[in-house]
């Protein structure tokens, strides 16, 4: 584990444990947001089902990658990702839209609303960490980055829907 990757962030002033615990929501977000995408791919029904699941497939594997850069920051803090995934739900920060509506365009709002919470999530993060440890603001940068082309390329979709109104939801933060 990383010990001299934890003394650095700490010598810059962050408080590290509430730093891995905010890496931990998130991670625990990228794999609710994984499923969320994964599930909605394999029901999806509707008009446009076909390209908004291979959109959705794409979106997974790339929320998927996401936690597997959060898991990789957590450990070289010399911390622990969250093992037990019964634990996901209860340390996320957003609520995680369970798709029992399988029309694409229901999908597609849910899924904007939950990109939304994660932007806010990783606003947030960037803000925590004020420019005091630039490996995790990278990481959360590159993510951010993915995380609103998301955005977009489910509001564009969107569009496309017949009758359906583009903007979805707000941020989906759990209560």
């Amino acid at each position: 584990m990383g010990m001299k990757g934890r003394q650095i962030v700490e010598r810059a002033g962050l408080d590290v444990d509430k730093l891995l615990n905010l890496l931990n929501k998130a991670y625990c977000d990228e794999w609710l947001a994984y499923y969320q995408y994964w599930v909605g791919a394999k029901i999806a029904e509707g008009v446009l089902a076909g390209p908004i699941a291979a959109e959705m497939m794409e979106h997974a594997k790339e929320e998927l990658e996401h936690a597997g850069k959060l898991a990789g920051r957590i450990s070289q803090l010399d911390g622990k990702p969250i093992l037990n995934p019964a634990d996901w739900y209860k340390e996320c920060n957003c609520e995680y839209l369970i798709p029992s509506d399988p029309q694409a365009a229901v999908l597609l709002r849910q899924n904007i609303a939950s990109e939304r919470c994660a932007i806010e999530v990783y606003e947030n993060l960037l803000e925590f960490i004020d420019g005091k440890d630039p490996v995790t603001e990278d990481i959360i940068i590159d993510i951010l980055a993915d995380e609103v082309e998301h955005e977009d390329d489910l509001e564009q979709l969107a569009k496309a829907v017949p009758g359906e109104v583009s903007d979805g939801k707000e941020c989906s933060k759990k209560r």
